[in-house]
């Protein structure tokens, strides 16, 4: 049971709403200045703001630093790709 936990392992930390460390990042599906989607152990991460960079971007440990103006942060079910691929499945069967 520990193991399993474990591997689903995902931490937050927001200092002021300006700094925001994530582990447990599996990818950056896409970014810019405003919003921010990841790919994370615990599902999809959606945040949003304005002036968002990432300083610290460490794939192969899934470590991310974000700096800006944090206003909305959200987790969503599970991976973007895997739903949007079945919707097109769906469409050309």
């Amino acid at each position: 049971m520990e193991k399993k936990i474990e591997e689903n392992k995902g931490n937050i930390v927001l200092e002021n709403r300006q700094k925001m460390t994530l582990t447990g990042v599996l990818e950056v599906i896409s970014f810019d200045d405003e919003k921010i989607f990841l790919n994370t152990k615990l599902g999809n991460l959606t945040i949003k703001g304005s002036d968002l960079k990432m300083n610290k971007l460490d794939v192969q440990n899934g470590d991310i630093i974000i700096m800006g103006n944090i206003s909305y942060i959200v987790y969503s079910g599970k991976d973007i790709k895997k739903e949007k691929q079945s919707l097109i499945e769906k469409l050309f069967k």
